[in-house]
């Protein structure tokens, strides 16, 4: 049945003495056409009505002798209301050759007519002569096949003046490529059950095309992420396509997401880790706000949470294994590199002569534990910060540093710095929470826990992605900020991917290595954008006018994503089950938690019921 036969009134109904009662009941059930079909259908020369929409067809009638490649794709990506529909009918090459004779012989005499007379030769009559016997020569080889390929777009609008607009905008973005269209007149039925997706041509307008301008016209030529491997980000906004990427395919596999709080970041990221586990990537967590607890928990991961009270500690004193293309030499000398960062961090800023002094006493402090560059790592026990303050003590000009450590070795925060290491990650997913650390020792934390990582990483080749959120916390202290860096620019030699997230864009490019990472990073998220920051975003990543407003007026989880040289609009979209597992909106939390202990008070219930029994 024709789909404009399921939009038109069904017959009168029998008279009520002819009705059967099976025949009342059936009368009453709802159909497909009940479903479907719009309120009032009205059929006009020019447009047809459908409910409250207004839908034109038109149809292409001439194309240039040239088609440029992706010439469809501005009105592929028109952010309008449109159908388009194409019908191929493949014509057989020996009917088509039996008329290129004919025609090249019609061109081939009106060329020696001319050459006769002697008039002038015509360049139009050259040309296509030439033409004929190329594309004839092709299609004898078989490298060309010709079609009648029917063209047709239904446009949509509220009134009128609306669809004459679209109308104007669709043929003035087509005759600039020398492509023109005319409107299906007194066949807008006809041209709308065309372009219906029932596979109908019953316009039955078409052009002749061989094979190579026809692959110019293929649907699916706007910018798109759609890769062969990788996981899904999103869905592209223009067209529909899904956005699948593999951020490890890139010449770094570093990303950056920017923007406002509550615009979807942490979900955006959680969804990558999530779908990123799936494919035996290993995920490592930085968390400010303890928002990946019940992920790691339902992932099977481990979840530290690092505190002054916290049972979990890690000694910056440890010394990674030297892998086999590394000597023990290097790694301890980066290591006191890598302490006397913290130590900078740590005691407020150090003048060069301090410095010295803490260079002097780390390496002074591995010696009273007999750690040498020939030593192996993996037998000895490191020292403590103890161990260091020690050392630091009975040196000449190390008593104010000695002051100023002793709140991290016999003061509150002792409990947090000054034990050995028991935290284990040998897990597909981890994450370090850092919520409940003081927001003065945050910086101090991060550092820690960094190092902690990189160790982790530089011990065994896999592929990894490290993920820190609200990175601002780290740009405030430049030895942090310095180290980020350098993960973003030394994690590729070890498969790693850095993504960095933040939502105070400003705080993160006023540091002097925000830029550089954003430079360093393949991959580039901006979801919804602030007033007062989208100036800034817009001259760090070149965007147009156009994109601006697009981040300002985005919805949760819709935005921009850059990847390489491309980028397009994006929105994230999660199944049911991963937006339970991911979400971070207090009212699904709190009406998960109470599932939860509502199915736990369920099993202890009937547990109990059945020892009574």
């Amino acid at each position: 049945m024709a789909f404009l036969d399921f939009l038109k009134p069904k017959e009168s109904a029998p008279t009520i003495t002819s009705i059967l009662p099976q025949e009342i009941y059936q009368s009453g059930i709802l159909e497909l056409q009940d479903v479907i079909a719009p309120s009032a259908l009205k059929i006009t020369p020019r447009e047809l009505n459908l409910g409250d929409k207004i839908v034109r067809t038109f149809f292409v009638i001439s194309y240039p002798r040239f088609l440029t490649e992706s010439w469809f794709s501005p009105i592929i990506n028109l952010d309008k209301i449109f159908d388009v529909s194409i019908f191929i009918h493949p014509i057989e090459t020996s009917r088509v050759l039996r008329q290129f004779q004919k025609k090249v012989a019609e061109v081939q005499s009106q060329i020696h007519m001319r050459e006769e007379k002697g008039i002038v030769r015509d360049p139009m009559l050259d040309t296509a002569y030439q033409d004929l016997e190329n594309l004839r020569d092709n299609l004898q080889q078989a490298q060309e096949r010709i079609f009648d390929v029917g063209l047709y777009i239904s446009i949509y609008a509220d009134t009128e003046d609306e669809l004459d607009k679209l109308e104007s905008e669709i043929k003035s973005v087509l005759e600039a490529s020398l492509v023109y269209l005319k409107p299906a007149l007194f066949q807008q039925e006809q041209g709308y059950k065309s372009v219906l997706p029932i596979g109908t041509d019953e316009l039955a307008v078409h052009s002749k095309l061989n094979s190579s301008p026809l692959s110019s016209l293929f649907p699916f030529v706007s910018f798109d992420l759609t890769s062969d491997k990788g996981i899904l980000y999103g869905i592209n906004r223009h067209n529909s396509s899904l956005i699948l990427f593999d951020r490890f395919s890139l010449e770094n596999y570093n990303s950056v997401t920017f923007a406002k709080a509550g615009s979807g970041k942490s979900y955006c990221t959680k969804l990558e880790i999530l779908r990123s586990l799936m494919f035996e990537t290993e995920v490592i967590v930085l968390d400010p706000e303890r928002e990946y607890e019940y992920m790691a928990e339902a992932v099977g991961g481990r979840y530290f949470n690092i505190s002054l009270t916290s049972e979990h500690h890690i000694n910056p004193f440890d010394l990674p294994i030297a892998r086999d293309d590394e000597s023990p030499a290097d790694v301890l000398r980066s290591n006191i590199v890598n302490l006397v960062g913290l130590f900078r961090i740590m005691l407020g800023g150090l003048t060069p002569e301090e410095d010295s002094v803490i260079d002097r006493a780390i390496s002074e402090t591995y010696a009273l534990k007999d750690i040498s560059p020939d030593s192996n790592f993996a037998t000895i026990e490191p020292p403590l910060m103890s161990d260091f303050e020690l050392v630091l003590a009975g040196m000449e000009g190390g008593e104010s540093l000695v002051q100023r450590l002793t709140k991290y070795t016999k003061g509150t925060w002792a409990g947090f710095i000054n034990r050995p290491t028991n935290v284990d990650i040998n897990k597909k997913f981890v994450v370090f929470s850092l919520r409940d650390m003081e927001d003065e020792l945050k910086p101090v934390a991060m550092y820690i826990v960094m190092h902690f990582i990189w160790n982790a990483i530089r011990k065994e080749l896999k592929k990894r992605l490290l993920v820190i959120d609200e990175a601002w916390w780290m740009m405030k202290s430049e030895d942090t900020a310095s180290f980020l860096l350098g993960l973003a620019k030394r994690g590729r030699k070890y498969y790693l991917g850095l993504a960095t997230i933040t939502q105070d864009v400003e705080d993160f490019l006023s540091s002097p290595y925000g830029l550089p990472i954003i430079t360093n990073s393949s991959i580039q998220i901006l979801l919804k954008q602030s007033p007062s920051s989208i100036d800034v975003v817009q001259k760090t990543f070149n965007l147009t006018d156009e994109e601006k407003f697009l981040l300002l007026e985005s919805n949760v989880g819709e935005g921009i994503f850059f990847a390489g040289l491309k980028h397009v609009a994006i929105q994230v979209v999660a199944s049911y089950t991963e937006d339970q597992i991911i979400t971070s909106n207090p009212s699904q939390v709190l009406a998960i938690k109470k599932a939860k202990e509502d199915m736990m008070n369920q099993f202890i219930d009937s547990k109990g019921t059945r020892q009574d029994k």
